[in-house]
């Protein structure tokens, strides 16, 4: 995982030294810290997809090319077979598998989300971004809290929500979560 977010921290750092966009903006839309910003780039902190989503967006680049380095290029189609979607750990108890990542100007963003159980006591980390978000549990049960709202969802419930409210989610039951998600 380590090297993976590297990778990505030194592909946001290339578009912004490419674009000539100050640290600051890019920490301002992201809504952190300079700090914490930079702690990305270099690979130390943890990165949300709704971030990346954002940046991405925001500077007319694919998601594909922050989160894995390649451009789609596929524009009728683009299949994935199971297991096979490109796969980042973007955060420490979060694997993503994207199911989309070759199809060029797609207008939503579907990923297979593996998250890991953390302790009982550990703050769930919510996060908002421009649009919409659709989740379906595939196995396993979780919390999904949408601003002081708290739903439980098991194994093939589904819920579509306006994610520009603050969100978050944790694991149920001490056991890891798969689940469907697509942003749009």
């Amino acid at each position: 995982m380590d090297e993976q977010l590297k990778q990505i921290g030194e592909r946001l750092r290339g578009l912004r030294e490419v674009l000539d966009i100050p640290v600051e903006d890019v920490a301002a839309l992201c809504g952190i810290t300079v700090n914490h910003y930079e702690k990305m780039e270099s690979g130390e902190s943890e990165l949300s997809v709704a971030n990346l989503q954002k940046i991405a967006k925001k500077y007319g680049v694919s998601l594909d090319v922050l989160m894995f380095g390649e451009e789609p290029k596929m524009n009728a189609y683009f299949l994935t077979r199971k297991g096979q979607g490109k796969s980042v750990e973007r955060r420490k108890a979060y694997q993503y598998e994207s199911l989309a990542s070759g199809f060029r100007g797609r207008k939503a963003d579907p990923f297979i989300v593996t998250v890991e159980p953390k302790p009982v006591n550990t703050p769930k980390e919510m996060n908002s971004h421009p649009g919409q978000e659709f989740n379906m549990v595939l196995e396993g049960t979780m919390e999904l809290t949408i601003g002081s709202k708290s739903l439980v969802l098991n194994e093939g419930d589904s819920i579509y929500f306006d994610a520009t409210h603050p969100h978050g989610m944790r694991t149920l039951n001490e056991k890891p979560v798969r689940f469907l998600a697509i942003i749009f």
